[in-house]
């Protein structure tokens, strides 16, 4: 992409917010970063997620899931973005500007951490917004309570360290733009089912959270 056609994809962002990004609205996409972390681990959880989604909440998602490196300015064309792993993550400051030109301009971006990712997400994230910190999502926030309802908040798939599931999130302008799913390993539960063995009542939350995911993404 020309730098000019990119110019004019921020100003057309900027100027229609949410209604130009909807123009893609069925297209999502696994993000690709650097640092050396197993960006591509996972690799059934989204195009199940993505096919729970078509058959449950009416979406009509393409299920040929693409890849996009946070850098480039391909983001623009997801209103939905994923990105998992266990390791190092690193951005660079172009990659934190343009990921931050993406989420202000109405994208939104889903880290679900694998096990690991917890210290290196911390850090790169104030890279992207460092005026805003991860907070703590309420457990009446929409995004528990819209096509399936999760009164207790982020439900537990994985056990890991025992400790409690966290979904913190960058709210910009009043919108949630980034959450952070943190000791509940909701890709785990996307997968498939012989990948973890996890039980159908487990994988079936799962889903159903990632489903409200996916909604509170496209509307909002």
């Amino acid at each position: 992409m020309s730098k000019k056609y990119y110019l004019l994809t921020i100003l057309l962002f900027a100027f229609f917010g949410n209604s130009f990004l909807h123009l893609h609205s069925q297209e999502v996409a696994v993000l690709k970063y650097s640092g050396g972390g197993d960006w591509y681990s996972n690799p059934t959880a989204l195009p199940n997620l993505v096919k729970y989604c078509n058959d449950n909440i009416d979406t009509n998602i393409n299920e040929n899931i693409q890849t996009v490196e946070v850098g480039s300015t391909d983001i623009f064309q997801y209103p939905f973005l994923h990105m998992t792993g266990h390791g190092n993550v690193f951005f660079s400051d172009d990659d934190a500007e343009n990921l931050k030109n993406y989420l202000i301009s109405g994208g939104f971006l889903h880290i679900d951490d694998n096990y690991g990712m917890e210290p290196y997400i911390t850090k790169e994230v104030k890279k992207v917004f460092p005026n805003i910190d991860l907070v703590e999502i309420p457990k009446d926030h929409e995004i528990f309570n819209t096509a399936f309802k999760f009164p207790n908040g982020l439900p537990k798939i994985h056990e890991h360290d025992g400790k409690a599931p966290q979904a913190l999130g960058i709210f910009y302008e009043d919108r949630l733009v980034l959450l952070f799913t943190f000791e509940s390993d909701l890709g785990d539960g996307w997968e498939d089912q012989e990948v973890h063995n996890d039980p159908e009542d487990v994988r079936e939350k799962a889903l159903k959270m990632g489903a409200n995911i996916i909604k509170y993404a496209f509307e909002n």
